[in-house]
């Protein structure tokens, strides 16, 4: 009992209010995300720019997913230039860690002692980067401390690397003290999903969100961090909408990020026409990505996500006893009591309003775009990651798709993004595709605004 009040009390700690705060992204922003495979096969960055699509849809910015499978500090720092101050960021995120903390070396005699000498070179190279950072005073840094590598968790007994953890929790102290000397931002993401983890581990010793590897966050595990970002970000408790109406009185007690107008009512209905400034956050219930099992809204089982980021709440009060069907723009949405009006509806977690609806639409929009730029990321693994030390970097030339062919056949990584290279190396379909992904945002920041909606609320039949 002692240690689940323990990792309870952790848990409100680390999820709660902190003094850390990170300022909101404005309108105009370019936010690049550096990191390794968690950033570029992952959705946090995808689920946080939703956030703002849906929350701020006249904030329009941009993101950019700038993380590489595999590379530790070395390599982001050896393609920083070409693939990060490249897209000319406004913010700029940068997490490192897990690669750096090793695998199987940890299984050497001298497994510890190999892994300290790495860290002591791979701090020299990040205090290089940091000095480098320094000089870019147009660029705001936010320093992530990455997901957690998940030792404890009993889902199977493969990739468990003992020291592993200990040595990633250092490294996550040096980042944290990195970014409080420079005064820059920082956005823990480390300590509340172990904390996370170890309480639902108290439940179900196979819990994890990193349930395929112990390195990689599902679906569910995205939306943590996007949560833990957000929050950061001074965000929670912003609702999507907050309208209260006194029936008796005929009047708006309240009406919080909208509007209401046109209000009537009789003995049997209310009407009036509601304009959200926001709309609600569509929570993704199909899992993405290749390997990954977990839905994105599995989270809410984990996190008060809804509570704290997803209220688009319509209170009526004083309304007679009985039911009350919900309509609006004419469609029956669902039928409560007088007492769960007064209580209030959370409208966001009714999928079938128009304004969820049109919320799923920029959701599936903002999906197709980060599917068209994980070819662009793939492509910049393939270059970096494999014909840089070839002497083939952006040759793209046939000499560089025959060296691609023949090591494919002996190494996976590379047979895995063969097929994307034998298409990404010609510039004009990269060029195409950055155009479809213009496309696909122009047409998200042209759909998301919110529109006039009219709800009525009838007394049921």
């Amino acid at each position: 009992m002692k240690k689940i009040c323990l990792l309870l009390a952790g848990i409100g700690l680390y999820t709660g209010v902190s003094a850390q705060t990170v300022a909101p992204f404005k309108a105009g922003d370019r936010v690049a995300f550096v990191g390794n495979s968690i950033t570029d096969g992952g959705h946090y960055h995808s689920y946080i720019w939703l956030y703002y699509m849906t929350h701020f849809p006249n904030r329009r910015m941009q993101f950019f997913n700038v993380g590489i499978g595999g590379d530790a500090i070395g390599q982001m720092a050896d393609r920083f230039d070409a693939d990060g101050l490249s897209k000319k960021p406004t913010v700029l995120t940068l997490t490192w860690g897990m690669n750096d903390t090793g695998y199987f070396e940890w299984y050497r005699k001298d497994g510890q002692e190999f892994i300290e000498n790495r860290l002591a070179g791979n701090y020299k190279i990040y205090a290089a980067l940091e000095d480098k950072l320094k000089k870019h005073t147009e660029i705001r840094k936010i320093l992530i401390l990455g997901s957690p590598y998940d030792e404890t968790s009993k889902f199977t007994t493969k990739n468990i690397y003992p020291g592993k953890a200990a040595a990633f929790s250092k490294v996550i102290d040096y980042q944290k003290a990195s970014a409080e000397k420079n005064n820059w931002g920082y956005v823990d993401f480390y300590h509340p999903m172990d904390v996370i983890n170890k309480r639902e581990q108290l439940k179900d010793t196979s819990f994890s969100l990193t349930p395929n590897d112990r390195i990689h966050p599902d679906n569910d595990g995205h939306l943590v961090m996007a949560y833990l970002f957000l929050k950061t970000q001074g965000l929670a408790n912003t609702v999507v909408a907050d309208v209260a109406i006194n029936a008796a009185s005929k009047s708006v007690s309240k009406a919080i990020n909208s509007k209401v107008l046109n209000l009537s009512a009789n003995a049997k209905s209310i009407s009036f026409n509601y304009l959200a400034n926001s709309l609600p956050y569509p929570l993704d219930t199909v899992p993405r990505s290749w390997g990954n099992r977990k839905k994105q809204s599995e989270a809410l089982k984990v996190i008060p996500f809804t509570n704290d980021f997803n209220r688009e709440m319509l209170t009526v009060k004083s309304l007679a006893a009985g039911n009350y069907d919900l309509l609006i723009d004419g469609e029956k949405m669902g039928s409560w009591n007088a007492g769960d009006y007064a209580k209030g509806i959370n409208l966001a977690e009714i999928t079938t309003t128009p304004q969820y609806q049109q919320a799923i639409q920029v959701r599936e929009l903002n999906e197709e775009r980060w599917e068209i730029e994980r070819r662009l990321r793939n492509y910049m693994w393939m270059e970096y990651d494999f014909l840089k030390e070839k002497g083939l970097l952006y040759k793209d030339s046939n000499a560089a798709m025959d060296t691609v062919t023949k090591y494919a056949r002996t190494n996976i990584f590379v047979n895995g993004n063969k097929d994307n290279y034998s298409r990404a190396r010609y510039k004009s379909l990269r060029d195409a595709w950055q155009q479809e992904m213009d496309v696909l945002t122009n047409q998200i920041y042209a759909i998301n605004k919110p529109q006039t909606h009219r709800i009525e609320i009838i007394a049921s039949k």
